[in-house]
């Protein structure tokens, strides 16, 4: 399984290193000689790099509307015992059952009623709100863990339920806000259709958008297209490695809950 993910992408890395004649006479072998060129001269693009930062703006605004708003929605869920609270709970997690693609018909025409297209908000706030049913359905469960004398405690400490929500709760479900954060990060950077349809601007071309018009302006050289695709991931596969343990403490939690 994992020679299934490794190959492809070590396919890919070598292949930014060669030149069109190698992939084709050589396409499973060493690079000979080497081609950093398809690298450097990307890097040295200011379009790359623009759509870098819009990927990167896209993808943390996601997070912080997403998680804001599924903590304190999962909060809600988890501690407090009202009328209809379960069937609240299946409507969201009911979301989960409708793949972003059904619905992009009617989203463009709400966007375009909003004013919305050719603008970041046009991207963030329905990523956000297609991320709210596992989100919350993750946070839900690692806050039903948390012990009820915690709360007590809080409680006889002078908090008001947002100041426990807040001030304990948070700060112990770090795990969890880490899993669905990675989850949601890597959900934006990878949005292609999206983008696509809410960006005419090129200026706010995400990268997978750019990684399209760049294959097809560069359809002849492959080996550049590898070196696009490559760089393209380095940002997400990094931010995966560094909470790579937050992401499996949360979502132990989570599954434990």
């Amino acid at each position: 399984i994992g020679a299934l993910i490794v190959v492809p992408v070590g396919f890919g890395v070598l292949g930014g290193f060669k030149d069109n004649g190698q992939l084709s006479t050589n396409p499973l072998g060493w690079p000979d000689p080497w081609q950093p060129d398809n690298y450097t001269s990307i890097l040295g693009d200011p379009v790359f790099w623009r759509q870098l930062a819009n990927s990167t703006l896209i993808a943390l605004a996601t997070v912080a509307v997403v998680v804001g708003a599924s903590a304190m929605a999962a909060f809600v869920f988890a501690r407090f015992a009202f009328r209809g609270r379960e069937t609240l709970f299946t409507l969201f997690a009911v979301g989960l059952m409708f793949p972003f693609a059904v619905a992009i018909l009617p989203l463009f025409i709400l966007l375009r009623s909003m004013d919305l297209l050719d603008n970041p908000l046009g991207v963030i706030l329905p990523q956000a709100a297609f991320g709210l049913p596992t989100t919350i359905i993750i946070l839900r469960q690692f806050f039903r863990t948390i012990p009820a004398e915690v709360e007590e405690a809080a409680t006889l400490d002078g908090c008001t339920p947002f100041g426990f929500f807040w001030r304990v709760l948070l700060p112990m479900a770090k795990p969890a806000l880490a899993t669905v954060s990675v989850l949601a990060i890597v959900a934006s950077w990878n949005n292609f259709f999206l983008p696509l349809v809410v960006f005419t601007d090129q200026s706010w071309w995400t990268l997978p958008v750019g990684v399209q018009a760049f294959q097809g302006q560069y359809a002849d050289d492959t080996a550049k297209v590898l070196a696009y695709v490559v760089l393209s991931m380095i940002p997400a596969l990094g931010f995966y490695a560094v909470a790579e343990r937050q992401l499996i403490g949360g979502l132990a939690g989570s599954i434990k809950g």
